[in-house]
């Protein structure tokens, strides 16, 4: 009977342990959000170009995060849900170090849904690698 409840006891605690190990944990997080889009005087004289190395083309459903939320699990190319847009939003750029807590939400060209977006508090939901 010992041996048994041992065997359970073993085989119990390495489902556990299985469960943990490479598993992706869902964070959400309450930021302030703005949204910018590729024009010079938003970005730098490279506007289609992200802080990470990509091309930023309209369309595209990316974000840039202020640096304080990289080490959170906000990292080059993590999928991003956002509270009131549908989809997912790939991160793709980086903000300035002034910022924090902060997602920034790519707008193409588009400077009027950019300036009617204006700046909110949304929650964001994304998987965090271990």
């Amino acid at each position: 009977m010992n041996k048994f409840r041992n065997l359970l006891l073993i085989l119990a605690a390495l489902f556990l342990i299985s469960g943990c190990i490479g598993e992706e944990k869902t964070i959400s997080m309450k930021v302030t959000s703005t949204a910018y889009t590729s024009q010079v005087a938003q970005t730098s004289s490279h506007p289609f170009l992200g802080a990470w190395g990509d091309e930023l083309k309209p369309g595209m459903k990316c974000i840039a995060v202020s640096r304080d939320l990289i080490p959170k699990g906000l990292t080059h190319d993590t999928k991003v849900k956002i509270e009131g847009l549908p989809g997912e939003y790939m991160v793709k750029d980086k903000m300035n170090k002034r910022w924090a807590n902060k997602i920034d939400i790519y707008m193409g060209l588009d400077t009027k849904a950019a300036k009617d977006w204006g700046k909110r508090e949304v929650t964001i939901t994304f998987e965090k690698q271990d």
